[in-house]
């Protein structure tokens, strides 16, 4: 076996084939569905694992076992460990808060106070506010699908719509959040402040947000839902989600932030008695069971990822991008569509912003383009990205909670369209200086 640094530092030169096993996938997960019309035929994990095995079987420079310590590399790697527990985390919580009773009294809390036909918008308002605050996508959505589940459920409106509207506002805040990675990571690899990263991305997203809140209005407002079951809840089952809301709004870290809502969930849930202490442990284990296949697949992403990138599939991306851009403009359209086919090629938008950046301030630098706005750029294009692909975290995990595949989803994915509708128009307008 080749040195250890020398095997995962090694890269070939580019090569279109490297991107063979994302192909498979699209062509299992997606063509199975299209073919016998029933999209949850073809289990996840199985179209990854034979995308995996695919790119296994690439590249015959190195042994199979050299390629295994590739792939083990790469889902080594600390956001998708960290992505891994968050999931764990968060499958716990769901779990424990439900059985406590608190998902039911919450949509019942809201569905008093608020008009059945803002229920579906409102959802998209409490994705937005939670991600903004809470800065990852994957842990609003973990909180906020079980209720989106029990809203449909309530009020007849088509589940796959609710948690669409979860996963718009997820990605709202994804973007523009001050302490989301993917913010982090394009604010440090460009070279400009915070804030001003935070103002250009403001700009081009807000008439994107304002037309989403229009449009899940104007599908789920005039229709005759009412709530089909008596509203009772129990304000003190309110108390882990407020905790979350509290606690997302003032910085809270994720973890502490699942674990707390957690272990505050239990003391609810034996306070009122809906649960025993005999039940806990059983009740833990069911939610991180519930995880089990979403955290896989993570795994699965970045083995393949991994590989991808040591076949020259990356590479190819770099060359392909870099070969096409000219002028301001095109430099723009450069940095988006690089981070965006990063973004496709490793399903994970901070890892797209980290492999795309080196070359993204290359353009920005020979075009003159600002360094806020190429952070800004390399932020909105990966967000747009990563709330599109169907083998994306954010997709596949509203999937995993909700019972629904990422493709039923998808037609209700109105904030990732329209943004990209946005940035497009942003870049067709900007003038050289800005």
């Amino acid at each position: 076996m080749k040195d250890l640094k020398e095997l995962l530092d090694y890269q070939e030169d580019k090569n279109i084939m490297a991107l063979l096993p994302i192909f498979v996938f699209i062509v299992l997960f997606v063509g199975s569905g299209i073919i016998t019309g029933d999209f949850y035929l073809m289990p996840t994990t199985m179209a990854f694992l034979v995308a995996l095995f695919v790119a296994l079987l690439q590249n015959k420079k190195f042994s199979f076992e050299e390629k295994l310590v590739v792939a083990a590399s790469g889902a080594g790697d600390v956001n998708i460990i960290t992505m891994c527990i968050i999931y764990l985390l968060a499958g716990v919580f769901s779990a424990v808060v439900t059985a406590a009773g608190g998902v039911t009294s919450t949509v019942n809390f809201a569905l008093s106070i608020i008009p059945v036909d803002f229920a579906v918008t409102g959802l998209f308002l409490m994705g937005c506010f939670i991600s903004l605050a809470m800065g990852t996508s994957c842990g609003t959505i973990a909180a906020l699908a079980p209720i989106s589940v029990d809203i449909a459920t309530k009020t007849g409106y088509n589940p796959a719509m609710c948690i669409g509207a979860v996963v718009c506002g997820a990605m709202f805040g994804d973007n523009l959040s001050m302490i989301s990675d993917t913010t982090i990571a394009a604010v440090r690899t460009q070279g400009c402040e915070m804030s001003d990263k935070f103002k250009a991305n403001f700009k081009i997203v807000l008439p994107a947000a304002i037309a989403t809140v229009l449009i899940f209005y104007s599908i789920s407002s005039g229709n005759a839902y009412v709530a089909n079951t008596d509203l009772q809840y129990n304000v003190i089952q309110i108390v882990p989600y407020l905790l979350i809301l509290v606690g997302a709004l003032f910085g809270v870290n994720v973890f502490a932030l699942l674990g707390g809502g957690t272990i505050v969930s239990i003391f609810v849930g034996l306070y009122t008695g809906t649960f025993t202490a005999g039940n806990i442990l059983g009740l833990t284990g069911k939610g991180l069971s519930g995880m089990y296949e979403i955290s896989i697949i993570a795994i699965l992403a970045a083995c393949i990822s991994a590989l991808v990138r040591m076949n020259g599939g990356f590479k190819w991306i770099l060359d392909s991008v870099q070969g096409r851009v000219g002028g301001y403009k095109g430099g723009q359209f450069g940095i988006g569509a690089l981070v965006l086919m990063m973004d496709f090629a490793t399903a994970n938008n901070t890892i797209a912003i980290v492999l795309a950046a080196p070359l993204a301030k290359q353009i920005a630098e020979t075009f003159k383009i600002s360094a806020k706005r190429s952070a800004s750029l390399l932020d909105i294009f990966s967000s747009v990205g990563q709330g599109l692909i169907p083998y994306g975290a954010q997709l596949l995990s509203a999937a995993a909670l909700t019972g629904l595949t990422p493709l039923v989803i998808m037609p209700y994915l109105y904030y990732p369209i329209l943004m990209l509708v946005c940035v497009v128009a942003y870049i067709l307008m900007s003038k050289e200086g800005e």
